[in-house]
């Protein structure tokens, strides 16, 4: 990092939540099932539900409904995926409010870079869910900005989020950094001219995170600080 930002590191750090800072596939899991029996479907498992999320909650209740088949995901009737928010939606904020899944060295990270550079979250989860998951984990003071997948025209792997980040804090793509655990992370990164680090313990749709090539790959946040 320091051969890319010098020895300051970036100005600004943009984070992805699920997948990057928290495990938060158990709960999906159960929201998920609890949906997918009250509409007579079969449950998923846990492993399916992982390689479903990183779109959204719509793209994760689409392939669910549709057993991870992305044709049939997206040619979902529309009237089906809102009887599926009415089962998912309350299971899951009933279970969000409650921090647990942090990941090793991520709260350590946090402490460590607070009053080294800006944080700002980048989630293309909904607000609704956002806001009480942050603050069930008292991160509220460690992000100066969150950006959700309800709040722009676009979410990622769209630049827009990050460069709409950029703007309101006022500074180049060039002094920032996203961290995330997805291909949609990078390709966001990638799209926005802004340098990635991609974590290998997320999600990534069962892929290998290396493959989208990110600028730096780690094992844990907490080797950010080494590199």
């Amino acid at each position: 990092l320091q051969q890319a930002y010098g020895t300051q590191g970036p100005d600004l750090v943009m984070l992805d939540l699920d997948g990057t800072l928290v495990d938060s596939v158990p709960d999906l899991h159960a929201a998920v099932n609890v949906m997918l029996s009250a509409m007579g479907r079969a449950e998923a498992s846990s492993l399916n539900v992982s390689h479903w999320v990183g779109n959204g909650l719509n793209m994760l209740l689409r392939r669910a409904l549709a057993e991870g088949d992305e044709t049939r995901a997206l040619a979902l009737d529309e009237q089906l995926l809102q009887d599926a928010h009415c089962h998912f939606d309350p299971a899951y904020e009933a279970g969000v409010h409650h921090a647990t899944g942090v990941y090793p060295g991520v709260n350590e990270w946090l402490q460590a870079t607070a009053g080294n550079c800006r944080h700002v979250l980048v989630t293309n989860k909904s607000r609704r869910f956002t806001e009480p998951l942050i603050a069930s984990l008292g991160w509220q003071d460690y992000f100066e900005l969150l950006v959700c997948g309800d709040d722009l025209a676009e979410k990622k792997p769209s630049a827009m989020p990050l460069l709409y980040v950029c703007e309101q804090l006022q500074l180049t793509a060039q002094q920032a950094l996203m961290i995330g655990d997805s291909r949609n992370d990078i390709r966001a990164a990638q799209a926005a001219g802004i340098r990635s680090a991609a974590v290998t313990y997320g999600y990534n749709h069962g892929e290998n995170i290396a493959d989208s090539q990110p600028d730096w790959l780690v094992n844990n946040l907490l080797e950010l600080l080494a590199d």
